[in-house]
């Protein structure tokens, strides 16, 4: 299969192809705004993003540039180092952060390698999806000892996305004529979590996908797309799948199965 392992192999139909479709993509959104009405109309703009597409982009978000730049910096460090360093951070049976490189979607391998990290840490779950059961489990992050730098700037990151999440979520409440503050009690105790994901070169990219077809089950997605790109989104009114231009320090906002629901 050109050198790619059939675990990889897409379907027929599910295979990358060449984009020759020009439309003016999803609203970019500035989020740059002072005073009520300023506040008003930034959230009658996402509003309307949300029931048209699901997805939009923001500009002008707070994110610190300086501090995304970092992040990729020592992501990029870490992908890097020899497959037996990486797994010394793997995920196992009993924590489900940390590195992987063996993740499917829809039954198919994925072309790319992972490192999960919690917001909260450390976060408790039910045991089991038992309503009776009241054990509670403690989960942890799994931390790489290279690079050094690594913990501290993934979790400095981590706080100040979330800051951006919270925001979004007050100003899509106030969209649908609800306080601002009507969904916060929602998360107190959230699951929320950072994913880096790292699509090595495949020597085959007609055959495989870094990540294959799927729906987001939380609540939102705030996801940062390199200068490649390679993103693409299902359009509701014709099931054709629209790619996402890269813009320069925007984050893609994604509403996920929960919030929609």
């Amino acid at each position: 299969m050109g050198g790619v392992d059939q675990a990889f192999v897409q379907e027929p139909e599910q295979r990358p192809k060449p984009s020759t479709i020009e439309v003016d993509g999803i609203p970019v959104i500035d989020m740059s705004v002072s005073g009520t009405g300023g506040i008003e109309k930034l959230a009658s703009e996402i509003g309307n993003a949300c029931r048209k597409w699901g997805f939009f982009q923001v500009i002008n978000h707070g994110v610190p540039l300086e501090l995304r730049q970092r992040v990729e910096k020592v992501a990029k460090a870490f992908f890097d180092l020899p497959i037996e360093e990486k797994r010394k951070a793997k995920r196992d049976e009993l924590n489900f952060t940390g590195y992987h490189d063996e993740e499917h979607t829809k039954n198919v391998r994925d072309w790319k390698e992972v490192f999960d990290m919690l917001i909260e840490d450390p976060t408790f779950l039910p045991a089991s999806p038992d309503p009776d059961d009241e054990e509670i489990r403690t989960y942890s992050n799994k931390w790489p000892e290279n690079p050094p730098e690594f913990r501290e700037t993934c979790q400095e990151y981590c706080r100040e996305v979330e800051k951006l999440a919270f925001k979004l979520l007050e100003l899509i409440s106030l969209s649908l004529g609800l306080p601002a503050n009507r969904l916060s009690d929602f998360f107190k105790h959230q699951t929320g979590m950072l994913r880096l994901n790292y699509y090595p070169p495949c020597p085959s990219p007609e055959l495989a996908l870094g990540v294959g077809r799927h729906r987001d089950g939380g609540a939102l997605t705030v996801l940062a797309q390199d200068d490649v790109g390679g993103l693409q989104i299902r359009r509701q009114s014709d099931g054709e799948w629209i790619p996402i231009k890269p813009i320069p320090n925007a984050y893609i906002i994604n509403i996920a199965d929960a919030l929609q629901i």
